[in-house]
């Protein structure tokens, strides 16, 4: 039977739709959740303008600049499913705190790096903490705050810092690279880590699954495995084409070991993914959702980061301001997408989002060389950005709603690991057309057309797909 996330209760007559205010400890236990999150958020893209800058100091060729990124995106991605269950089954707060703390550690090993591989073993293992935080922070915010407006409320605001973190990661790495050089970038994160982690262990409650299953080493082996080497194969292939043996290799790996683990899930007595979850239309569909949204915007933002720079011939940090207004408007979504929510529900807050960001991907097709395509690229750059987070924070409420306090972890880690392979997955598949083209600004065209339409395709498949869903309930 498939859950109802579209409908809510209706108020009488003349009564208030607004949310609920949250007491005092709630605001508390939702800074520390969000600030968390925020953090890992900005570990995405901060390092990226100072790379640069970053490999002559530690002695590292171009060719390998791309560890830098992908040394965090291996362990962050390909343990996300794993720690989300060991979260389940051992206790949430007591690994979300584990990640925390290294995540700090290992944010002032990069800070102090010395050469190429403890800077590297810093990326490793923030990607490390950042698979522990994410899907536990994720399963203590949906468990502390009970499903209905008080969650839609803070799954808003977690969602606008996630949007948001990113962003100010892109401008707060241009101006501390500029001012204090590369290594603040990762101090930056230091601190984060240490304002957050004394807060936590006295406001956030423990929870577990009851029972203690044992854990799913198979599953956990397949799976992680077989994630570490889809995204190895694509972070590698975003630099280097689909051409070489590695990519080639991982690949075919990746995809087998993923086989094996469904495989695996099928007979396992207590799985990490429960397969009849899989097949709910509310999870399955909501999680294409997100794959789609963050895949495809991830893409508009590399392609435009190029476009800005070598087409407009705008300097780093004019780039990084449009995209810095483009996050004030991400922040102002954030607010009204609860109420967006509450009004028409999760499922279609879903798709209308996903439409509206194809239609104004569609609006950047006219840009060129002349000097006001800038301002159609913030403005339009901007609302689709908008209407991204709204798709963010209803999938993951499409895929979360109804789930018992028992899977949330898993549900969540659902949720996060489609969040880190969108992010993955895009400029690989579409941003290479750009990267590849004789004229960058005619495969900045073919990567915004193929970005709309599969966009705009998945809002029609989706809106299908869950309606089908909701008539059978």
């Amino acid at each position: 039977m498939a859950i109802d996330t579209t409908t809510r209760p209706t108020a009488p007559a003349g009564a208030s739709l607004d949310t609920p205010r949250l007491s005092t400890r709630d605001k508390l236990v939702l800074f520390v959740l969000c600030a968390a999150q925020f953090m890992v958020a900005l570990d995405f893209s901060v390092l990226n303008v100072a790379l640069p800058r970053l490999g002559p100091d530690l002695g590292m060729s171009r060719s390998a600049l791309q560890w830098a990124v992908t040394a965090f995106a291996l362990p962050s991605g390909g343990f996300l499913l794993l720690f989300g269950r060991v979260g389940d089954l051992y206790g949430r707060r007591r690994l979300f705190l584990a990640g925390l703390g290294l995540f700090g550690a290992a944010s002032l090993l990069a800070t102090l790096a010395w050469d190429p591989a403890s800077f590297l073993a810093g990326r490793a293992l923030q990607g490390l903490g950042a698979a522990a935080i994410v899907p536990t922070g994720m399963s203590l915010l949906t468990t502390t705050f009970p499903e209905g407006p008080a969650r839609d409320r803070a799954l808003g605001i977690s969602g606008t810092l996630l949007s948001l973190g990113f962003t100010v990661g892109m401008v707060a790495g241009g101006v501390l690279t500029d001012a204090l050089g590369w290594r603040s970038t990762m101090a930056l994160l230091t601190v984060f880590a240490l304002i957050v982690l004394p807060l936590a262990p006295g406001l956030l409650p423990e929870s577990r699954t009851q029972g203690r299953p044992r854990l799913d080493v198979p599953g956990a082996a397949t799976v992680t495995a077989g994630l570490l080497s889809l995204i190895y194969a694509l972070s590698t292939a975003a630099d280097h084409g689909f051409g070489r043996a590695d990519v080639i290799t991982a690949l075919i790996a990746g995809v087998l070991l993923l086989i094996a683990f469904t495989v695996v899930e099928a007979r396992a007595t207590a799985p990490l993914v429960s397969l009849p979850m899989l097949r709910r239309r509310t999870v399955a569909w909501g999680n294409v959702g997100g794959l789609v949204t963050f895949s495809m915007m991830s893409t508009v933002v590399f392609v435009l980061t190029l476009y800005l720079q070598e087409v407009l011939r705008l300097s780093a940090f004019e780039t990084g301001l449009v995209f810095g207004f483009q996050g004030v408007l991400s922040a102002v979504a954030g607010t009204f997408a609860p109420k967006v929510i509450g009004r028409f529900g999760a499922r279609r807050t879903l798709v209308g989002s996903l439409a509206g960001q194809g239609a104004l991907v569609a609006a950047l097709l006219p840009l060129n060389a002349g000097s006001w395509s800038v301002w159609l690229a913030t403005a339009a750059v901007s609302l689709a950005s908008m209407c991204h987070l709204g798709a963010i924070i209803s999938y993951g409420l499409t895929v979360t709603s109804g789930v018992p306090d028992d899977e949330q972890g898993l549900a969540t880690g659902l949720v996060t690991s489609t969040q880190q392979v969108g992010i993955t997955v895009g400029i690989p598949l579409l941003g290479v057309l750009a990267t590849t083209s004789d004229d960058l600004l005619q495969g900045v065209h073919t990567v915004l057309a193929l970005d709309t339409a599969i966009v705009l395709a998945a809002a029609v498949l989706i809106g299908v797909g869950l309606r089908r869903g909701q008539s059978r309930t």
